[in-house]
């Protein structure tokens, strides 16, 4: 099936998904445009400059207070020992404040204290608590992978018991502060078992991969869509976003997908059930796969409607096309949770990373799409946006010669519905007006029988004398004659 008006199709160019510093790795929208290992440089390069910021606002602060101290002491003069008294008092809380912030920006209070962590002997109420059966799974397999690594697998579990413990005393921190620790800890730990242990790289990668199915699972429900953020915010935004959208067809994005062939259709709902899928995952690497295998069938669509591989040009808009059909639930969140928290070796390189930094630029597309992404007039789009209408379907003239007489009579049945649709929906309002105007004149009907009633008030009289008795008051019956007989006729 081809279209005799050729659209244009929507291209990204590969290079567009590296990371924009140069480093050959996978960029992410969600690290502006950098990769994980650039972002956090240049995060760490803000943070320090911000620090350095507060600090020196900090001593300005404290240099101010003490002008201010100096010279109300020297206008004063000579004063009373009580008052004196006061005013040291006073001038130590202050200097006391300004040292507690200047503490409270330092490097060394992310760290916390000696004190403060082995205060709290008792262990943490997450460790405590009656765990999941996943929970339990998780944690008796990770265990007996470890066994193969004998003292390596001890040091393994040790530091991430430590690092569970540590997490949960920095609940209190922001999402993004978390999200460092948790990619700190793996660097140190790959970067351990490489330098220490002498591991293999793919054994480390095996290793990472089990260490983060362990702790996100137990981590899942503090740090995935935290109620600090606007993840749920951006979720029902781009869920709104796409169900406006609902309108858009395939030969809008130039998907290169037929899906009146079964076995296209049937890959098709694959794709959409795995990227559905994604969100029931706990752990970041899990979502990733099904964002890979979502994509393969997408790729396998492809290969089979065109009978060729399919390019990048061809894939980008089939996955708009298939997160608009789909509209996967808390898809922001499930984003987000993945840039936090995944191993950034696996955003960084590989299949699953360009397969997550497509989805991301799909979701950015679908933010941003517009009537010239789609090739339409800015009216049509207006109309189509607010419902008012629906995109015509193809008419005859617009089909090839060799087209299918099956999809045009589909095309046409869908014509017609859609014409029945709007002839509803007519009817429909029709009949609410028609209810409106009932109701309306029954209120006024109802006004005006009620203005009569108070203006001419109804009176209820006795009622009149029986029959009967029309003659007891005639005091001269006496002198009527008497009452005619009957006779009867001989004849």
């Amino acid at each position: 099936m081809s279209l005799k008006s050729e659209r244009r199709g929507i291209h990204v160019d590969q290079s567009e998904l590296l990371c924009k510093k140069g480093c050959g790795y996978y960029g992410n929208p969600a690290w502006q445009g950098f990769c994980s290992k650039c972002w956090r440089e240049e995060y760490h390069k803000a943070r320090q400059k911000q620090i350095q910021e507060d600090w020196e606002l900090a001593e300005r602060l404290q240099r101010e207070e003490e002008e201010a101290f100096a010279s109300s002491q020297s206008s004063q003069g000579a004063q009373s020992l009580t008052f004196s008294k006061f005013e040291e008092k006073k001038t130590n809380e202050k200097t006391r404040k300004v040292t507690t912030v200047k503490k409270f920006f330092s490097a060394s209070s992310r760290v916390g204290s000696k004190k403060e962590i082995q205060e709290p002997k008792a262990p943490s109420p997450s460790i405590n608590r009656q765990t999941s059966i996943e929970t339990d799974r998780v944690s008796k397999e990770f265990i007996e992978f470890l066994k193969t690594f004998h003292k390596t697998g001890q040091e393994i579990y040790k530091q991430t018991k430590l690092f569970l413990e540590t997490m949960h005393y920095k609940r209190d921190l922001s999402i993004e502060e978390q999200s460092e620790c948790t990619q700190d800890f793996y660097q140190n730990v790959a970067e351990r078992m490489q330098t220490r242990g002498k591991v293999p790289p793919e054994r480390v990668e095996k290793i990472m991969d089990q260490i983060e199915k362990y702790i996100m699972t137990r981590l899942y429900k503090y740090v995935f869509c935290p109620e600090t953020t606007d993840d749920e915010k951006k979720d029902l935004a781009i869920q709104k976003r796409i169900r406006a959208l609902h309108w858009v067809t395939p030969q809008m994005l130039c998907v290169p997908v037929n899906e009146e062939i079964p076995e296209v259709s049937d890959m098709v709902v694959k794709a959409i059930t795995d990227i559905i899928e994604m969100d029931s995952k706990r752990v970041p690497r899990d979502k990733l796969a099904c964002i890979t295998k979502c994509s393969k069938h997408i790729f396998n669509a492809i290969k089979v409607t065109k009978n060729e591989p399919a390019s990048a040009d061809d894939f980008l808009p089939t996955l708009i096309y298939i997160v608009l059909k789909g509209n996967p639930p808390r898809l922001q969140s499930n984003i987000q949770y993945i840039t936090r928290f995944c191993n950034p070796s696996r955003l960084m390189t590989g299949e699953d990373g360009y397969y997550f930094t497509n989805l991301c630029c799909a979701v950015a597309f679908i933010e941003k799409l517009d009537a010239q992404s789609l090739n339409l007039s800015q009216e049509d789009f207006d109309r189509y946006m607010s419902g008012q209408t629906s995109p015509r379907k193809q008419e005859s003239e617009n089909w090839s010669p060799d087209a299918c007489l099956g999809v045009k009579q589909m095309y046409k049945n869908l014509d017609l519905l859609s014409q029945l649709n709007e002839r509803q929906e007519r009817i429909m309002n029709e009949a609410k007006k028609l209810e409106k105007d009932l109701i309306d004149w029954t209120d006024g009907i109802a006004k005006e029988v009620q203005d009569i009633v108070e203006k001419y008030p109804l009176e209820i009289r006795p009622p009149n004398q029986s029959l009967a008795s029309i003659d007891s008051e005639n005091v001269e019956n006496d002198k009527l004659p008497p009452p005619l007989q009957p006779q009867v006729y001989a004849g």
